[in-house]
């Protein structure tokens, strides 16, 4: 939902806009700020800021972020997309695989849209209540709970998705109760420990 229409451009507005996402901004943030493509190309020669894809932008003097990348995938997805699967088994702390592509999920809706999908990016559609949402930093990604359901129904080794949910049920994030797909693909292997 676009904020208040701004007419002169706005510094601090376009700052705090790109401060709670990592230093990044899209195109559309910076118009909601007063920028013009014009303008936004007059910062772009002037090296007050850098075009990191197309229709994402990096404040200069801005520190790098621990998950940029992701940023950038998530302002790509129009900020709609939560990381799921691997990325946020590896986000959660429950994995030591460092997984090959980001793995984020669109809403269900966006299945039918055609658009070009960023290189080592896997699209998944569904939606994703807020409950079922967590935040690392400015990332949003699936809960500890969603996250090991939707890589049980995925097919994630058996010993992969073992030992993540018996670590996440050790440290109270989720509950045996809470995880019927996993169990269910677990139960041959001695399932999950309670």
């Amino acid at each position: 939902m676009p904020g208040p229409l701004i007419v002169a451009p706005a510094w601090d507005h376009l700052y705090e806009i790109a401060a709670a996402q990592g230093g990044l901004f899209t195109t559309s943030q910076a118009a909601e700020a007063g920028y013009s493509p014009q303008l936004l190309n007059h910062h772009l020669r002037g090296g007050r800021v850098l075009r990191v894809r197309r229709g994402v932008y990096r404040l200069v003097h801005f520190p790098a972020g621990e998950h940029e990348e992701l940023v950038v995938v998530w302002l790509w997805s129009e900020q709609a997309g939560v990381f799921s699967h691997e990325t946020a088994l590896s986000l959660h702390g429950l994995s030591d695989l460092l997984p090959a592509r980001v793995h984020i999920t669109l809403p269900a809706a966006w299945k039918k849209r055609r658009f070009r999908v960023p290189e080592g990016v896997t699209l998944h559609h569904d939606d994703v209540s807020s409950e079922q949402r967590a935040w690392v930093g400015p990332v949003p990604l699936t809960s500890v709970t969603r996250t090991l359901e939707d890589l049980a129904a995925s097919g994630l080794s058996p010993e992969v998705l073992g030992r993540a949910a018996r670590q996440a049920v050790a440290r109270g994030l989720t509950t045996v109760a809470e995880l019927p797909a996993v169990r269910g693909v677990l139960a041959p292997y001695g399932g999950i420990p309670s």
